[in-house]
Order: C-alpha cells, then structure tokens, then sequence
C-alpha cells in the first residue's frame, strides 16, 4: 500500500534512498540521511505495520509508504535503501532490495547466520551493487585514531583484547528476546559490535576457533524495572522469550591474538560498562569512552597518554559518517570501509559461539 506518489526531477542527482522497516534504528538512519542532505534524498519507506509507517514517513517529510517491499522496490525504483528491520528479515529484504537494483546498507547483524549472509553477498556480486554493512563503530573517532596507530606498529603485536558490552537492565524485550526473529540475545545484537571492532581496527585479523558460553537465568522483563529502552512493539505478533539474557566467548584469530567478549541485556552490575581493552607487546589501548594507552619506560615508570583530539564515540556523529561514506560508495564508487565479507566474518564468529555455548565444546572457524 501506498499513500502518495514519487516526483523526481531529472535533474536531481541525489542519491534517492528508502527504508525498510521504520523501526528504532530507522529513525537513528533518517537523522543520518538528513546530515548529508546536499547528496540524499528519502523517497519512500516500507514497513508491515501500515500506522506505523505512515507516521515514520509524515515524521521525516517522506513521499511515498508502502507495506510491500516489492512493490516498493518495482514503482520507485530507489538507487540505495536501508535495511531497518528485525534480524530475521536482513536476508530477504536486502536481496528484495539488490535484485530490485539498488545498494543496499544493511544493519547489523548482517543475517541470522552464515549461509544467509553469503546468499546476500553472492547476489549483491551478481547485481553489482555495493551491499555494506552497519558496522558503525568503524566510523567512530576512537576508530578513525586507533586503527592508524596500530597499523603503524605504535602498539606492537596486539596479542589479547577484552570487550565488555554489559547492561544491567537493557533487554529491549519484543522481538528482540525471541529467537526466531533476532537470532539470539545480545551476543548477536551488542557483541557484534564490539568484536567487529575489535577485529577492524587490529587490521581484519581472520577467526580461527571459538568457546561460547550463555546464561538463561533472568527474566526477560526485567527492562521494565526501573526504566531502560524498549522495542516499539507490534500488536499482532506472539513473540517469545528464548534467548540468552548474558554470553561470554573466547575468540582467537590466525595472528595469534585472542579476544574475550562479554554481552549481556540482564547482569547485576552497578552500572552498565561499553569498555574494549587492547594488549599490544609494547603499549596497552583501552577505550571507554575516551581512548588511552598505557606503556612503560625501560626504566619502569608507567606511562598513560591520552591522544590529541576528540576520541569519544559519539552514535549520531557516527551514523551521519557512516550515511555519508555509503552515499560515496554508491555515488562516488570509492571502496566499501564495511563490506559484505567483512559481515560474513562476523556471522561465522557468532554462529561458532552460539555452537559452542550448544555443545560445551570449542568451534573450529577455520
């Protein structure tokens, strides 16, 4: 369905991008668009809940709303379009989407495992079109200083990495908690941010094995007490609570570094803590939220510096970055800072912990 038509100019030359699904995030991808507003335009957004969407689209000044990808896809013919909606629709809306004939950024998790992510990049190759995925702490000004660093040999050999993404009352509940929609718990949905970034600014080092384990134990309302954010709910869906509320793994790479990973929605915690720390033979780096290193002199003395410059991952300013880097790639050509294979990697690392947390037992990636 839909409520009004598309007009285009033939001399606009701006990137006409849609949505689909018009939930939490695709408002934080909206602000992101309007950002780069002189190079993108939203001409249409799709989502299965028709009052829903219709706000979305009254909300952000959008001209056309459908429920039906498809047809969405066939009468707008957007040139790129945003992937907003529940993990177990990142498959087939970025292919509606790629075999539609538009670039497609995808958020993450990129699928709901590995063999659906590699159908996405094998058909964004066939199509031709740039298939990115939203790794948005790439483009975070913690990143941008430290992947440089790191790959100029300032830390040494990175030989271990910790990464924390804990809350103490951060189920989003809805979708979120039922397997069948999200994949799992916040493994999927906070982990793979921290080990993507992780893995990005270490220089892309490939997974080799994993050990996983998860705990089931707190209940899943739990966000509703004392406040925490909620997924926007649809009152037509039964969804259930079978996730893990907290998921530790051990990954390790062919470089040799490993890396410890804690993810929870539910823990009991003072607070909640967003820390990844990096080990490197000759100086530490830990950012959280501001990036620090810490080394020592050959006469032992400690040393803590603080680089020059903001180093705070600040999420609007990283959406925008990220909206922005996706309008070049799509417009400009230049090469994707978040590509499908990167993606495929992370679903190869989360499948393997979730397979472990299964069996006992550690996973062979490679």
């Amino acid at each position: 369905k839909k409520f009004s038509t598309i007009t285009r100019s033939p001399m606009n030359n701006k990137l006409r991008v849609a949505i689909i699904g018009c939930g939490n995030i695709a408002n934080t991808h909206a602000a992101a668009y309007a950002a780069h507003a002189e190079r993108i335009e939203l001409v249409a957004c799709c989502d299965i809940n028709e009052e829903r969407g219709k706000e979305y689209a009254e909300r952000y000044n959008i001209p056309a709303f459908y429920t039906d990808m498809y047809q969405m896809m066939a009468e707008v013919k957007p040139d790129a379009v945003s992937v907003c909606t529940w993990n177990s629709q990142h498959h087939d809306a970025a292919i509606c989407a790629l075999k539609g004939g538009a670039h497609v950024l995808c958020e993450k998790p990129m699928a709901m495992n590995t063999a659906e992510a590699l159908e996405m990049k094998a058909v964004a190759d066939e199509a031709g079109k740039t298939l990115m995925v939203g790794f948005v702490r790439r483009f975070g000004d913690d990143a941008n200083h430290l992947a440089p660093a790191i790959a100029a040999g300032e830390l040494g050999e990175i030989y271990y990495a910790k990464a924390q993404y804990l809350r103490c009352k951060g189920h989003p509940d809805g979708w979120f908690g039922d397997k069948s929609y999200s994949g799992g718990g916040p493994l999927i949905d906070l982990g793979v941010h921290v080990i993507d970034l992780v893995r990005y600014v270490t220089g892309l080092p490939m997974p080799t094995s994993a050990y996983g384990m998860t705990c089931s134990v707190l209940p899943a309302n739990r966000t509703a007490w004392g406040g925490g954010w909620r997924s926007l709910s649809y009152a037509d869906h039964d969804f259930k609570s079978d996730n893990e509320d907290n998921a530790t793994a051990i990954i390790t790479f062919d470089n040799g570094m490993k890396l410890l990973i804690e993810a929870s929605y539910n823990l009991d915690m003072l607070e909640d803590i967003n820390r990844i720390e990096l080990y490197g033979s000759k100086k530490a780096a830990t950012f959280s939220p501001n990036l620090g290193y810490c080394s020592w002199t050959d006469d032992r003395q400690r040393v803590l510096e603080e680089p020059e410059g903001n180093t705070v991952a600040d999420f609007g300013k990283m959406f925008a970055a990220e909206a922005g880097h996706f309008a070049q790639c799509c417009l400009d050509g230049i090469t994707c800072r978040a590509p499908a294979e990167d993606g495929i990697e992370l679903m190869r690392i989360l499948d393997a912990c979730y397979e472990s947390a299964r069996t006992g037992e550690a996973v062979k990636i490679r």
